[in-house]
């Protein structure tokens, strides 16, 4: 087998537990040439704010950067869909000679005449960046004239990575944050942020909750309302989700607004309990809040074993290589697998940073590959080397697995199926047990790297 030479300029941000000196190099530009697997400063962006379901989201850029539509996205709202339409203006040659801000005001002014959005994010992506058009006079201009607030949002992909697209997108939220009335919100109230309703995932969590008696005051940004977030700065904690997105927004919000945050995850049965459990702690003075986390625990928990057990069953002793956004679900990945029964021989993710994959090293077993910002050819050789039987990722990944002959699962915002929760943990099983375990594998033959087969062990 051809030996994998990794860039020189990669060289620190990929280890293997066991034999290497742990010198993780992470948040740095993608190297030249790699092909990284990494999303721009604008997906970053649009990914945290197109769940805001009553606003208008349009791109200001060419139409190649709005073509990735929010369709193909499993975010689901219970009301308004304004941002499932895939709004641009279009930017062509003689705009970017000549400057593209008329067209930006002509375009959104229509867009929110006809759609009455609660507010409108208007996304300033590369050429924007380069051709220098002043979208916050646009902004501003549009703001006065519409009485809705017109937010820009700074989000041009060469200025840095995917989490810089986060920052960017926290910025714009925190602009609508402590603009509402709070006089109505109940004192055990909570914001969920970074958790964006993929399949109706934040409806089984706030069921949780609820039962618990504690108010979800605002999910940011799943299924989510302006005035929710124009509301979020009257609930007494903040429940960080998806840390690599929101934290930048929970630690504004503490400093602005003095609300405490944790961080949680709803991926697999511990930190689903966890979860639910730290904000019952957070709550101490009302004891019958932990009382009722333990029945919710205990009957979600009874309703699932049996299943999860058959799919223990059968998966025991496969290898899964993971491949995802924040490190932060990684963990709670490896600790779902082992559930499972299942070893992970390869974690990876596009925005991780040091502590994470400090934390991502003691959790992973000794000879598994940790992988910061990677691109397909170093997952495709890893994956073949360390034997893996499924690559768990988003859509990028797919065609990866597929080309190796290995089952997928996509645990990315494509997917329709909710994965969080306890039912989420038992659909996430079936998921992997269905890709594993398909006789499909049987009729073909693994394919390495560079196009040499070989047959299956």
């Amino acid at each position: 087998m051809e030996k994998l030479k990794i860039l020189e300029g990669r060289r620190g941000q990929v280890f293997e537990k066991g034999k290497d000196a742990f010198k993780l190099n992470c948040g740095v530009k993608s190297t030249s040439g790699a092909v990284s697997q990494r999303a721009c400063v604008f997906c970053g962006s649009r990914v945290v704010l197109y769940p805001i379901t009553d606003a208008l989201h349009l791109v200001h850029g060419p139409i190649g950067c709005a073509a990735y539509t929010w369709d193909i996205r499993g975010s689901m709202s219970s009301g308004p869909v304004i941002n499932r339409h895939s709004f641009s203006t279009d930017l062509r040659e003689i705009d970017v000679i000549y400057g593209g801000a008329e067209k930006l005001y002509k375009a959104a002014s229509q867009l929110i005449d006809k759609h009455k959005p609660e507010a409108a994010f208007i996304y300033s992506t590369c050429i924007v960046g380069l051709i220098g058009d002043d979208v916050e006079a646009v902004c501003k201009k549009l703001s006065e004239e519409k009485k809705i607030p017109v937010i820009n949002v700074d989000s041009a992909g060469f200025k840095g990575t995917k989490k810089d697209g986060y920052k960017a997108a926290c910025e714009s939220i925190a602009k609508l944050v402590g603009t509402g009335d709070i006089s109505m919100i109940a004192p055990y109230s909570i914001n969920i942020l970074g958790e964006f309703n993929l399949a109706g995932e934040a409806w089984i969590i706030k069921d949780y909750y609820t039962r618990m008696g504690v108010n979800v005051n605002a999910v940011i940004t799943g299924d989510g309302r302006v005035a929710d977030l124009k509301r979020a700065h009257g609930a007494a904690l903040n429940v960080v989700q998806c840390a690599g997105s929101m934290t930048y927004l929970a630690e504004i919000m503490k400093k602005k607004y003095n609300i405490p945050f944790i961080r949680v995850s709803y991926f697999g049965l511990d930190d689903m309990t966890s979860a639910l459990y730290d904000v019952a702690a957070f709550f101490e003075k009302n004891p019958e809040i932990n009382e009722r986390a333990g029945m919710v625990v205990k009957d979600e928990m009874d309703a699932i074993m049996p299943g999860l057990l058959r799919y223990r069953k059968a998966l025991s002793g496969k290898k899964a290589a993971l491949y995802v956004g924040g490190a932060f679900k990684a963990f709670s990945l490896i600790k779902a697998l082992r559930v499972l029964g299942m070893d992970v021989v390869l974690a990876g993710s596009q925005t991780g940073n040091k502590e994470d994959y400090e934390d991502l090293k003691k959790i992973c077993d000794d000879g598994a590959i940790i992988i910061d910002d990677a691109n397909p050819q170093e997952l495709s050789r890893y994956i073949t080397e360390k034997k893996a039987d499924v690559l768990i990722g988003g859509v990028k990944e797919r065609p990866i697995a597929y080309k190796i002959g290995i089952g997928f699962c996509d645990h990315n915002h494509e997917r329709k199926i909710p994965l969080a929760g306890y039912a989420g943990m038992l659909n996430f099983a079936g998921e992997v047990y269905s890709s594993v375990m398909s006789p499909v594998w049987k009729l073909v033959l693994r394919n390495d790297t560079f196009g040499q087969k070989r047959s299956r062990p």
